[in-house]
């Protein structure tokens, strides 16, 4: 007997809808940024520190440096409140995640790919924040500017048909 996922009743933010939280977004932190280069955090903190305009900070309360930038260890700690929280942890930790961004006034909450939290979204949203879930940062900023070549998913072609191979 397989277990299935719980229904998603949650309804995030429209393309157009998530373009603006970026558009608006000046500063992001990094909760449970990694300073392994095989973790899904390092590729996206790599890109948004190259190909952005945001300023990044990385809070992990373990990491001392994570790409020649300090890392903080907890939101709190940060020198300025970041617009946008982006969250690299597992889903037992995004109450407490919530709880932070909450406390030091982060105006959105984002959660990675694969990360989904109902009672999350409704707390945040009740609280003022914009969520997003299920989302990648980069995935989207790329997405919305041009750059998803850089990710390599701009091939060129549009067209349903599957390409042959010489």
């Amino acid at each position: 007997m397989s277990v299935s996922a719980p229904e998603r009743k949650w309804v995030g933010p429209s393309a157009p809808e998530r373009l603006n939280i970026l558009r608006n977004t000046k500063t992001i932190a990094i909760v449970g940024a990694s300073d392994k280069p095989s973790r899904a955090s390092y590729f996206v903190a790599t890109y948004l520190l190259s190909s952005s305009k945001y300023k990044v900070y990385f809070v992990n309360p373990v990491a001392k440096e994570i790409l020649g930038q300090p890392v903080y260890a907890s939101l709190a700690d940060l020198p300025e409140v970041p617009d946008l929280v982006e969250v690299f942890r597992k889903h037992d930790d995004l109450p407490g995640v919530l709880d932070e961004s909450i406390a030091v006034g982060a105006k959105t909450i984002w959660l990675q790919l694969g990360s989904w939290h109902e009672e999350v979204a409704a707390k945040a949203e009740a609280a003022g924040l914009n969520v997003v879930m299920d989302r990648c940062v980069k995935i989207e900023h790329a997405r919305f500017h041009g750059g998803l070549h850089l990710a390599g998913f701009d091939t060129g072609v549009i067209s349903s048909k599957r390409q042959l191979t010489a």
